[in-house]
Formats: structure tokens, sequence, C-alpha cells
């Protein structure tokens, strides 16, 4: 079993939970991600590893409520336990000298963005950071960013906070500035991040996506998260998450990422949430 030590709510949907797991955190890099089951019946998912604390043997995830198990995860709170926590899972990110990278994150992407672009700092790379979400109130780690990077902006969707638009609009004005952009980390819903890649491509800009596909196993064996990149089969848990978002068949990941949506509304449907005991169970 693995305690929550710490819960936050960053908004209405979205949380964050600081997990005692003293040798995932000893271990894990920037980009890795672990798998967890809430308990024994449970499905098993991957979130990103935020952050960690070696003193405090505690890594930090973030989750958003989209489902049945995040909306399990998010009736928990502090010294409530989790089953099964594994990991670090995937290949860390590759972090060398870029001169200049601009991290761009949308939505509860701005989660794994946050790790990458600390590690670029600490590289000695000139960060620019630029995250949005679709309101002010879905906006997540706004100070991290801003703490970790030479330049943070903002946007929202709505216009309730920051630049009124889309992070694309900011990576395409920071290339016609003639901003000499080393490497771009884009991170969020896919529909972003190809919108992400479609921007720099003509520019030749070398360009990283972090992908998350359904997956179960996470040690390549399932075959769940299997995409195609520059026209090869690859497996997100143990090739990736990240690839060269310019080889990435996005149609391909949105067609896998709906396989079980009919499924996931019938879970979530015979689930009822019980407020005294903080849990869900079948009807």
């Amino acid at each position: 079993m693995f305690e929550i030590a710490e819960k936050k709510q960053l908004s209405h949907t979205v949380a964050l939970f600081k997990i005692k797991a003293p040798m995932i955190a000893k271990k894990r890099k920037a980009g890795q991600f672990i798998i967890i089951r809430l308990n024994e019946h449970g499905e098993r998912i991957p979130l990103t590893i935020v952050d960690s604390d070696n003193s405090e043997g505690t890594i930090t995830i973030i989750s958003q409520e989209v489902g049945k198990t995040t909306s399990m995860l998010g009736a928990l709170g502090k010294g409530d336990t989790i089953m099964d926590v594994v990991g670090p899972l995937g290949k860390a990110t590759h972090i060398e000298n870029f001169g200049t990278a601009v991290c761009v994150g949308g939505g509860i992407g701005i989660a794994p963005v946050y790790p990458i672009a600390k590690a670029l700092k600490a590289a000695g790379n000139k960060v620019i950071s630029i995250i949005g979400a679709r309101t002010k109130e879905l906006l997540i780690l706004e100070h991290e960013m801003r703490k970790t990077s030479d330049e943070l902006i903002v946007t929202t969707d709505d216009g309730s906070y920051g630049h009124h638009g889309f992070v694309t609009q900011i990576l395409q004005k920071l290339i016609d500035e003639q901003t000499k952009i080393g490497l771009v980390v884009g991170i969020g819903p896919v529909p972003m991040m190809r919108a992400v890649c479609n921007v720099t491509r003509p520019y030749k800009i070398h360009t990283v996506v972090s992908l998350n596909p359904i997956m179960v196993d996470g040690t390549g064996m399932c075959g769940s998260c299997r995409v195609t990149i520059g026209g090869k089969n690859k497996f997100v848990c143990v090739d990736g998450p990240e690839f060269d978002g310019h080889e990435v068949d996005f149609d391909e990941l949105i067609r896998r990422n709906r396989s079980y949506l009919k499924e996931e509304k019938i879970a979530m449907e015979e689930a009822t949430y019980h407020e005294g005991t903080r849990c869900y169970e079948r009807r």
C-alpha cells in the first residue's frame, strides 16, 4: 500500500497528490511516469511523475477526473492508500543544452511539461514556456512554471486570463520574431500537440511530444499503447512516452484512444459516489 501524504485541489476536477514511494522518488527522471491501481479490482492507469522529494520519499502526480478510476482517485485524501504504484516507467526525457527551448503545455499537459522545463533549465537552456487552458480556473502550475522559466506566456481560450487565444499562436509569434529555437516540447490534448507540430514542421524545428494512448501493463507486452512513429510500430510505455512529433501518426492515435469510449461511459454510469466514505462502488 502507498499512502497519500498530501492532497491539494488545483481546480474543480484536478488535484495534486504527494504519494509516499521512496524508491521511485530516488530513481525517477523528467518524462517518466507511474502506473497505479487503486484496489484489487481496479484498472491500471498511467500518470506522469510531476516532481519528487527524496528527503520526504514522495512523488508528486496530478490527476484530472475524466473517468471512473480518476474520479475514484479524486475522491481520496491525505492518509488514504493506493494499492499499487509501479515505476518509474518509460524513457526519461533526453536533456541537453539546446540553446533556447520552448515548452508548450495545454490543460492537464502542463503537469508533464513542468519537470521537463525544470530539467532543461538546469541543463543551461534558456526556457520559454507557453501554457494555456480553456479558462483561468483550469490553469495549473503557473507559479511553478514561472519559477523554472526565463519567460512565461499564459493563454486562455476565452480570454479570461493572459493572452486571448491558443498556445500555437504564441509559438508562431516567437518563430515570426526570428527567435532561434533549438527545441520545442509540446504536451497536452492530442489536437493541441498536432497543432504544435504543424506550426514547427515548415521550419524544421525539432519538436518532441509526449503521447497518452490507452495503456495497461506498462512493460510493452499487452500492445495497448501501440502507436505509429515514422511508419514503424512503437509502444509508448517502453519506447516513449516522448517521440519526434513530426513523425507521429496523430490520426491513428486519436482513433485508438476512442476504442473504449462506450465501455468508459458504462463504467461511469454503473458507479455511484458515497460522500461520507469518499468512495465509489458499483450500483
